[in-house]
C-alpha cells in the first residue's frame, strides 16, 4: 500500500509499504477514503517531537471503511463508514470510564518514556512518534485501528465523508478548547490563531453562547474566513493586541481567552533545540498575551499542543487575576457523539475551511504549502486512492514550491 512516511526535517515521501494486519481481537483494518494534514503534524514536519524514526507513518486525522474486525469487535462489520479518534482509548482504565480517554492508561505501550520526557503520560496517538505507542498514522491506504470496540464510530447516513472527517480531531479540539471556558450568554471570547482548529474554537464559542468572538491572526484569508462565521477579526500586525482588546471590551478585557496556536507561535532553532531537549522553550508567547488580555476572573482555555516546560509562564498573573486555566488533549470518544449530532443537524458546517483537496502522492508539496501558508492555504484533505499527477492538482505558482521532485 501506499502510505506518507517521515525521513527527516521537512523530509516526508510517499512510499510503498507493507498493509497492516490484525494484531488483536479488538483490531480492526480500515481502508482509508480521506486523511488530512494537521497543524500538530508540522511539530514532527519540523523535527522538533523525539522518538520519530525514519519511515514512520504519519497522520491521526483519518476515515474509511472497515475491511476486517476482530472478533472481539462487536460493534463494527466489514462495509462500516467510520471516522477514527486520534487518541487510542481502551475504554476500560479509570480515565476513559470518568470520560477522559485522551489520558488512556492503557493504549500508549511507551508511557514511561513520555513520563519521563512530558511529566505524565497520555493515550497512544496514531502517527505520533514512538513516545505515544509507535502506531502507524492515517495518511495510508490501510490502518490497524487497536481497540476498536472503543475507537471508531459510525457516520450516520447522509452524511458526507469530508463532513465527518472532523471529527477525528479537529472539531473536538476546537470544541473542548472553546468548552472549557464555561462560556455564559453575552460572552466575549478572544480566539488567538484561525488555522483549522481556531475557527472550529471560533464556532465553537459561539453554538456556546458567547455573544461575541474576536479572532486575532495575520493572515488575511484566516481572518476572512472567521469574520464570515460572525467572529470581529484583530490582525496582531496592526498594532498592540492588549490594547486592542481593551478598546473592544470596554477596558475590561474578554470574558474568556482560547490559544489555539501553541508551538506554532516560535519556531526558531532555539526553540526547536529546546523542545527536542524538553528544556525551557520559548513557546508560550501566545499564552502570555491571553493571560495579559483576559478579564480578572475570567478563563484561559489552551488548545495548542505543548511539548516543553515554559519558565517564562506567569503564573503570578494568573493567581493575582483569579483566572482559571485549562488545556489538553480532547477526549474525542468522550464528546463524538454529541458532535456528531451538531454536524448531522447542520448547526456546525466547515466545508469553507478545506481548500486543498489533494491525491496521496503530492504530499511532499502538500506539507509544504501546508506548512509555509501559500495559495491561502487553510487545510488539506488527502485522497488515499486518487493517482493523478498531483503537479496537476495545483493552484500555487511553481515558483512558490521547492524543486524537488515528488516521490510515489
Amino acid at each position: 500500500m501506499k502510505a506518507i512516511c517521515w525521513y527527516g526535517k521537512k523530509d516526508v515521501r510517499v512510499e510503498t509499504v507493507p498493509e497492516p494486519k490484525l494484531l488483536t481481537k479488538r483490531d480492526a483494518i480500515v481502508k482509508t477514503t480521506l486523511t488530512a494534514i494537521c497543524g500538530s503534524d508540522l511539530h514532527l514536519y519540523h523535527g522538533v517531537i523525539p522518538s520519530v524514526e525514519v519511515g514512520d507513518i504519519l497522520g491521526h486525522e483519518f476515515m474509511g471503511e472497515v475491511v476486517e474486525v476482530g472478533t472481539e469487535v462487536p460493534n463494527l462489520k466489514t462495509g462500516d463508514r467510520v471516522v477514527v479518534p486520534f487518541c487510542i482509548a481502551c475504554g476500560d482504565c479509570f480515565f476513559c470510564r470518568s470520560g477522559m480517554t485522551s489520558l488512556c492508561d492503557n493504549s500508549n505501550p511507551n508511557a514511561c518514556l513520555t513520563e519521563k520526557l512530558y511529566g505524565s503520560s497520555a493515550a497512544g496517538l496514531f502517527g505520533y512518534s514512538h513516545l505515544f505507542g509507535g502506531y502507524a498514522g492515517g495518511q495510508a491506504q490501510y490502518v490497524r485501528v487497536p481497540f476498536a470496540d472503543v475507537g471508531p464510530m459510525k457516520i450516520p447516513d447522509g452524511v458526507s465523508d469530508e463532513k465527518a472527517l472532523f471529527l477525528t480531531d479537529i472539531f473536538p479540539t476546537g470544541y473542548m478548547a472553546a468548552d472549557n471556558c464555561n462560556i455564559q450568554p453575552g460572552d466575549v471570547v478572544a480566539v488567538w490563531g484561525c488555522g483549522p482548529v481556531g475557527q472550529f474554537a471560533v464556532r465553537s464559542a459561539f453554538l456556546l453562547g458567547a455573544e461575541r468572538v474576536i479572532a486575532i491572526d495575520n493572515i488575511q484569508s484566516r481572518l476572512d474566513l472567521a469574520e464570515k462565521c460572525g467572529a470581529e477579526p484583530l490582525n496582531y500586525e496592526h498594532g498592540e493586541v492588549d490594547e486592542h482588546l481593551k478598546q473592544m471590551t470596554g477596558g475590561r478585557g474578554p470574558d474568556a481567552c482560547i490559544d489555539a496556536v501553541g508551538m506554532e507561535a516560535e519556531h526558531g532553532f532555539i526553540e526547536t533545540v529546546s523542545n527536542v531537549l524538553h528544556i525551557q522553550a520559548a513557546t508560550s508567547a501566545v499564552l502570555r498575551a491571553a493571560v495579559a488580555a483576559v478579564r480578572r476572573g475570567g478563563a484561559v482555555s489552551a488548545a495548542g499542543m505543548r511539548t516543553a516546560p515554559a519558565g517564562d509562564f506567569p503564573l503570578n498573573e494568573v493567581f493575582g487575576k483569579g483566572l482559571r486555566l485549562r488545556g489538553g488533549q480532547a477526549p474525542v470518544q468522550a464528546c463524538i457523539d454529541k458532535l456528531s449530532d451538531l454536524v448531522v443537524a447542520g448547526r456546525l458546517t466547515a466545508d469553507d475551511i478545506v481548500t486543498h483537496r489533494l491525491p496521496l502522492n503530492a504530499a511532499p508539496d502538500a506539507y509544504r504549502i501546508f506548512n509555509d501558508k501559500l495559495d491561502e492555504c487553510e487545510k488539506i484533505v488527502l485522497k488515499p486512492w486518487e493517482t493523478e499527477a498531483a503537479k496537476e492538482a495545483f493552484s500555487v505558482e511553481s515558483d512558490e514550491l521547492d524543486s524537488e521532485p515528488i516521490s510515489a
